[in-house]
């Protein structure tokens, strides 16, 4: 008798365990891209709130099993589109298959300055170079005239003007013919206040000048 309520309840206990397995579905489907009705290939596929899932092939094709009855949310999420999500009814021992479409992301990136400062100081050693810009030479007070390269020029330690047609300029105590000038890696000659009151480097067209008053050759 005592064997007879074992079998009994064990028969019991797979009839539960069967019945809990048998209430259970299949999703199936394909994703495409919304807008190029290409299939996305090899992107996540799961059950939300669950551990079952799967991925798409390069058919954009995609089959997830055992998947409990009732409301489901289907979820996808894949690098370069929006998170798409849908509610699916699960039916017990059906099929159910769906066409998913996803949306491509908009990534609003943020502004990247880019810098060769940072490096370039680390290769090389930058003594008494004085670097300017047009903003810095318009801040320049001037008398008698817009102000100029030249006339920034003048304010910095070590540099002596004298003169104004000619451009006579010393540097450390240097004579104006031990000067070069580079414009764009071209040299040029005589090259401030040559005409007149106006120097021939358009403060407008300077992106920037570096101005060496020591440690060169």
């Amino acid at each position: 008798m005592g064997k007879l309520k074992s079998l009994y309840a064990i028969f019991i206990g797979l009839l539960v365990s069967f019945g809990a397995y048998a209430q259970t579905g299949t999703i199936r489907g394909f994703v495409y891209d919304k807008d190029s009705g290409e299939p996305v290939i090899f992107t996540n596929v799961i059950i939300e709130g669950s551990d079952l899932g799967a991925s798409t092939d390069v058919n954009g094709y995609f089959s997830i099993n055992k998947i409990p009855t009732g409301k489901q949310n289907v979820v996808i999420s894949s690098v370069g589109y929006e998170r798409y999500t849908e509610s699916v009814d699960v039916i017990e021992g059906k099929i159910i298959n769906r066409k998913l479409y996803l949306t491509t992301a908009n990534v609003e990136l943020g502004t990247v300055q880019i810098s060769a400062a940072k490096k370039e100081a680390k290769t090389k050693v930058q003594v008494s170079v004085a670097k300017i810009t047009p903003k810095e030479i318009k801040s320049l007070p001037s008398v008698g005239g817009e102000p100029d390269l030249a006339q920034y020029i003048q304010v910095l330690p070590g540099v002596v003007f004298t003169g104004d047609q000619g451009g006579q300029l010393y540097i450390r105590g240097g004579s104006p013919i031990q000067n070069k000038v580079l414009l764009d890696g071209m040299v040029v000659y005589s090259p401030f206040h040559s005409i007149g009151l106006f120097s021939v480097f358009d403060t407008d067209v300077i992106r920037n000048a570096d101005v060496y008053t020591g440690g060169f050759a």
